[in-house]
């Protein structure tokens, strides 16, 4: 792949950059084996994304001396729509750039077409720290973020949906202002919403509770728990953590209900994380129903 001529088109992307070229190193196996040539060629078209979108957001903070206005940027990368419209979340989050964006709009093209759905990948965001904001300037944030993105949005185009920073009060306060704009309801433009409009009612669950079942499915095929002390192999070919100790990283959507997972499987979780440090206890006991 050439590399260089990436690097030319996308300068000052590192965090793109060597998520394409891990990608590259991680498929080589598959190219070897199926006709490099071939295969080299599509994954060049795929690294280059369809579009970029990026606009200017608004939003005023409140302090003891008054409102004060700010400004930061919206972006949205359309990657691929191949397989279907584009499906990825959006991040509030204070390191996004328009690197961080295709870096993740890129890993998402692949994390979406493994589902084996008719979806292409996309991701966006925005600059922008949540911690320590009242609802009001969430809300505004929210709002002005969706004046810019509306236009490029749709069930059948593309299809955002939460991630960090981004929850669903969050894509509530956009789904509101999506309909305003547009000017009637369309519950199919953003996922990760209240079940009141069109939600899915295991949407929060759901990412957690998956990592669980898919680490269950990986420790069976690849018989990892051979390694275990006797007394804890049926329990993983039950389907089930009891008396395994589990290091969880983040204490996000994901984690809690990862960690809610698999306790109800008898595990002991013994770490959460987030930006500020660790917690870890090795002394914690499975929750007992």
């Amino acid at each position: 792949m050439g590399s260089e001529r990436l690097k030319g088109r996308h300068p000052g992307q590192e965090e793109f950059i060597q998520a394409v070229e891990e990608m590259l190193v991680s498929m080589k196996p598959l190219f070897e084996k199926q006709g490099e040539e071939d295969y080299l060629g599509a994954f060049n078209v795929i690294a280059e994304p369809e579009r970029v979108i990026k606009f200017r957001v608004q939003y005023p903070t409140f302090g003891p001396d008054g409102a004060e206005l700010h400004t930061t940027t919206g972006y949205r990368v359309q990657f691929n729509s191949a397989l279907g419209p584009y499906k990825g979340g959006l991040r509030f989050h204070p390191s996004v750039s328009e690197s961080i964006v295709k870096f993740l709009g890129f890993e998402q093209i692949f994390k979406n077409a493994l589902t084996n759905l008719p979806i292409g990948g996309g991701k966006g965001g925005c600059v922008f720290d949540p911690k320590g904001k009242s609802d009001s300037e969430v809300r505004m944030l929210c709002e002005h973020f969706m004046k810019g993105l509306y236009r490029h949005i749709g069930p059948n185009l593309d299809v955002p949906a939460g991630d960090i920073g981004v929850g669903g009060r969050e894509i509530g306060y956009m789904y509101g202002e999506y309909v305003r704009l547009r000017g009637q309801p369309d519950m199919g433009v953003l996922t990760g919403k209240s079940t009141d409009f069109g939600g899915s009612k295991l949407r929060p669950e759901a990412t957690g509770y998956g990592l669980v079942y898919i680490t269950l499915e990986a420790l069976k095929k690849y018989n990892h728990y051979r390694y275990l002390p006797e007394d804890r192999r049926a329990g993983v070919a039950e389907n089930c953590f009891k008396g395994l100790k589990v290091l969880i990283s983040g204490s996000g959507n994901v984690a809690q209900f990862a960690a809610e997972k698999v306790m109800e499987l008898g595990g002991n979780v013994c770490s959460f994380s987030d930006s500020t440090g660790t917690l870890t206890s090795l002394k914690v006991s499975a929750r007992s129903n």
